[in-house]
């Protein structure tokens, strides 16, 4: 399955309170994405999500089937993610274009890191 990372730039010394952002996260109630809405199959599947933090870094972890894009947009959408980027923008270092659908969109885009290697066993 394809994993994607995202990376956030936070204020050194607030891990426990980004921590603290993330705990009580609210998933989607269903892990499929619609598709264009002609009865086709899910565009994406968000199959598992983690994040993890040091120091100044967080990275935000999505395994997921089917198309990225469609996820970047499902998630631009979300209660639970919306609200994640809220409670955030206090530990920021550099702030991010998230309160539209669209700056949400351009900075998961941004925010990408590249996969160099997936190693993975078949399933």
């Amino acid at each position: 399955m394809p994993i994607a990372a995202l990376t956030y730039d936070i204020i050194a010394g607030h891990e426990d309170d980004v921590a603290e952002v993330f705990r009580g996260f609210r998933r989607p109630p269903s892990p499929d994405i619609p598709g264009d809405g002609n009865g086709d199959a899910p565009a994406a599947r968000i199959l598992a999500t983690a994040v993890f933090i040091r120091d100044d870094t967080l990275v935000r972890v999505i395994e997921y089937e089917g198309d990225l894009q469609a996820v970047a947009r499902f998630m631009a959408g979300q209660p639970g993610v919306r609200e994640v980027e809220r409670r955030l923008k206090p530990y920021l270092r550099n702030p991010r274009d998230t309160d539209t659908p669209e700056g949400f969109v351009r900075t998961f885009n941004a925010s990408l890191l590249r996969c160099v290697t997936h190693l993975s066993v078949p399933r």
